[in-house]
């Protein structure tokens, strides 16, 4: 690994050298002669595939409504998650786009999602700091199809909480139309009187649930029942399909 010390820098290919970026600085390293996988290094990169194409999905589909900066290793983060989780997507619930902050400094009751799209957000004592003048929560509802790679539909909801007080019960509808997986994003800013606060320290955005759809665990069985019909002297048995709804 070598550092990149010319007034122009880059990334990518360039002849036998790939420059990439890494914590703000650019570095060098150079292409190897022959690349040879095993079947156990074909899957993992495979999975590295999928998941990092996940999870740019799904980053997009929450960078236009996100009002925070990301940190520079929430890609990484979250691809890691998503190749652990495999298709179970609620496994990525905690994920934190800002990972110097999460939604517990600010709210040491976790706000829950109730499976009728209530999002209860508990009573408790809201903590400021010295100049705060008020606490912004921003809730971000997404349907996201991942099979189709399709963001079905979005909603956002805004409050502002005064500090030092004790925060009163709210339940806020989360109506998002479409079908699909509902992630949704709990974000929070500390708000002063000329604007937002730039400290990441006093800005989070956490996935605080993922729900899924609820796929029946019967669908619909082809039944063959049998049916006798009689002829002068002879018997014949036939099957013919019938199809049965389960309940």
């Amino acid at each position: 690994m070598a550092k990149q010390m010319s007034v122009i820098s880059f990334t990518g290919k360039l002849g036998p050298l790939i420059g990439y970026k890494r914590n703000g600085q650019y570095f060098l390293r150079s292409m190897p002669q022959s690349v040879q996988q095993t079947a156990a290094t074909r899957r993992a990169s495979r999975r590295f595939g999928i998941a990092s194409r996940k999870g740019a999905f799904i980053r997009h589909a929450f960078y236009p409504h996100l009002d925070i900066h990301c940190d520079g290793g929430h890609i990484n983060r979250l691809n890691r998650l998503l190749i652990a989780a495999g298709d179970h997507y609620a496994a990525i619930t905690g994920f934190r786009f800002n990972q110097h902050t999460g939604v517990d400094r600010f709210f040491a009751v976790a706000p829950r999602l109730f499976p009728n799209g209530i999002l209860n957000i508990p009573a408790q004592t809201i903590a400021g700091h010295t100049g705060m003048a008020a606490l912004e929560v921003k809730v971000i509802a997404t349907h996201i199809d991942f099979t189709s790679r399709q963001v079905v539909g979005s909603e956002t909801v805004t409050l502002m909480i005064a500090p030092d007080t004790t925060f009163q019960e709210t339940n806020v509808s989360l109506d998002v139309p479409g079908q699909g997986s509902l992630v949704v994003v709990f974000q929070v800013r500390a708000m002063y009187e000329d604007g937002p606060s730039g400290n990441r320290q006093y800005m989070a955005a956490d996935i605080i649930a993922v729900t899924t759809p609820q796929v029946p665990k019967y669908a619909k069985k082809r039944a063959y029942p049998k049916r006798k019909v009689l002829l002068p002297g002879l018997t014949y048995t036939y099957a013919y399909p019938a199809v049965i709804q389960l309940e």
